[in-house]
């Protein structure tokens, strides 16, 4: 339903209602304002329109309701010239507007059009941030994309298994998250998650940090340090960007693979360690293997089990749920509303390419939530890469893009989505057939991370 029309006047009720179907929306009319109110919640997708003066209940006392019920719903008021100043104070209490008797029809159409809008708008954030909230704070692991279920299963399989894993994907697409998840939900979850950033320490640094050393063992070793390594004992160790290791110590790092051993700098004593370890590359080992930049051996043993994170281009149907959790979460820590989404931002959504992927996508959505959207992020949102498919592929692609924006505003509420869209229902299930999309998947992605076992991942 588009629009509630609210009016105890027969006739005017009638001809107004009929002018608003003609123009293709869809129209409820009632004869007071407490029919109404037997109808309108706070999940109402339209635009209430009422007369002011009726019997029983006006439409001020009427307004006044459905602001409690949902201050974001939009009430256009319909007045006598008398009652302008009464409709004015209405509007700074939050009506959307009023219309001054008698008025033209084109400007009823125009002011429902734009509350329609921002109705469409408001819903929509809202239901992006109660996905964030469902999902909790791990949200990068949500998708409905065939390749995020993938790695969700595969994730499942290997959580409670004890061998090694590799991760790779392009900076940014969230291998330091999937590392947690593993590692939170193992058996291992009670011991520490110890992170080595790899490409981030001194090549003079890193092995004291991952051996440790004894005192004395050079000359700045003051005392004893445990290293990262032991560190990890009885928990997971991830080393992140391992590609950026030194040859010399992917030697030593093979030795603890295999013998789950260490020895400090400075001591010949060697310490049995019990330790998961995840790798984390943003590149190819395999191609830095062929062309001898790391070591063959270490490569075979990490590729036991190896998890591919898919570029957030891969699962553009994914951004709405992500954007909307980052934008939520950046308000919140900006101490900030979640604003709506103008057009530009919107437009940017739908067609950069992402090359950071996840973390880009989230510095966005801090932008957004500061009113920072800048200029830069205006050309790139309007200047679109011409796509390579011809008109009718572009057209499927498009829809098949509507109905996943839908679904996932509506967390996969058919009605919703069907109300959303402006379609029959049947041509709803029709259109998820041709395009292949399972609307299960966005019921169940808000839930992706809600539990606290391995297989509610």
């Amino acid at each position: 339903m588009d629009v509630a029309f609210i009016d105890d006047d027969p006739i005017l009720r009638a001809a107004n209602v009929q002018a608003l179907m003609l123009a293709g929306l869809d129209v409820a009319s009632f004869g007071s304002a407490g029919a109404a109110l037997e109808r309108l919640d706070s999940g109402f997708p339209g635009v209430v329109v009422s007369d002011v003066r009726m019997p029983g209940m006006d439409g001020l006392t009427l307004f006044r309701h459905l602001k409690s019920i949902d201050p974001g719903l939009p009430v256009v008021l319909i007045t006598g010239h008398g009652d302008i100043a009464m409709a004015v104070d209405a509007m700074r209490e939050g009506a959307y507007d009023f219309l001054a008797k008698p008025y033209p029809m084109e400007r009823l159409l125009g002011t429902v059009r734009h509350a329609l809008e921002k109705r469409r708008l408001v819903l929509e954030n809202r239901a992006l941030r109660q996905q964030a909230e469902n999902a909790g704070e791990k949200m990068p692991l949500i998708g409905a994309a065939p390749v995020m279920e993938r790695l969700r299963q595969s994730i499942r399989q290997l959580a409670d298994a004890e061998i090694d894993v590799l991760i790779q994907g392009e900076t940014g697409s969230g291998k330091e998250v999937v590392a947690n998840a593993l590692h939170r939900w193992s058996p291992r979850a009670s011991h520490p998650l110890v992170v080595v950033n790899c490409g981030a320490l001194p090549e003079t640094m890193i092995e004291s940090e991952l051996f440790g050393h004894e005192a004395g063992a050079f000359t700045s070793a003051q005392k004893r340090r445990i290293g990262r390594i032991e560190h990890a004992n009885g928990g997971t160790l991830f080393l992140d960007e391992i590609e950026a290791m030194p040859m010399a110590l992917q030697v030593k790092l093979l030795r603890v693979l295999e013998a789950r051993e260490v020895m400090p700098l400075g001591t010949n004593e060697v310490r049995r360690v019990d330790i998961r370890v995840v790798a984390a590359a943003k590149v190819d080992l395999h191609e830095l293997v062929r062309r001898g930049d790391f070591r063959e051996d270490l490569y075979y043993r990490l590729h036991v089990a190896t998890l591919h994170i898919p570029p957030l281009r891969e699962r553009r149907e994914d951004i709405p749920l992500l954007f909307g959790h980052f934008l939520t979460e950046a308000a919140r820590r900006f101490r900030r509303e979640p604003p709506l989404l103008p057009q530009q931002v919107r437009h940017r959504l739908e067609t950069h390419e992402w090359p950071g992927n996840v973390r880009e996508l989230a510095h966005f959505a801090e932008r957004v939530a500061l009113g920072l959207v800048s200029d830069q992020d205006r050309v790139d949102g309007q200047m679109a890469t011409p796509s390579p498919l011809c008109l009718p592929e572009r057209m499927d692609a498009f829809e098949a893009g509507e109905i996943r924006a839908a679904l996932a505003m509506t967390q996969g509420d058919v009605q919703a989505a069907v109300q959303a869209l402006g379609i029959p229902r049947k041509t709803f299930y029709d259109k998820l057939r041709r395009h292949n999309i399972d609307q299960n998947a966005y019921r169940a992605a808000a839930k992706v991370n809600a539990p606290t076992s391995p297989s509610g991942i």
